[in-house]
């Protein structure tokens, strides 16, 4: 079993930032990324990024330069900072590890 325990939503305004975290316990393999996805209401669950046990990255094109993904392995700790935001970028997001999700935290870009 692994648990995902996401934080660090909220309400933020287009242009600013925020970092949200992601802590595991359990079972972590470290063959399997981390990743992050996001839920817009009325639309599918999608890939935001991924980072390895080695630190490679991957990003969706809607966020490649503006946010950063990294990982912490002695504190099973990953991290989505988000730069630059956007309306569009109004989503639930979680973190994912193989088959285990977190609750999801949602994040408001708005006036």
């Amino acid at each position: 079993q692994v648990q995902l325990v996401e934080s660090g939503g909220g309400l933020v305004q287009p242009g600013g930032s925020l970092r949200l975290s992601c802590a595991a316990s359990g079972r972590i393999n470290s063959i399997y990324v981390m990743g992050w996805y996001r839920q817009a209401p009325g639309k599918q669950r999608e890939l935001v990024a991924t980072i390895t046990n080695g630190g490679t990255t991957n990003y969706a094109d809607s966020v490649k330069g503006r946010f950063t993904i990294s990982r912490d392995n002695a504190k099973n700790t990953v991290y989505l900072q988000m730069n630059s935001l956007k309306p569009e970028d109004t989503a639930v997001y979680y973190c994912n590890h193989f088959q285990y999700w977190g609750q999801g935290t949602l994040v408001t870009v708005s006036e």
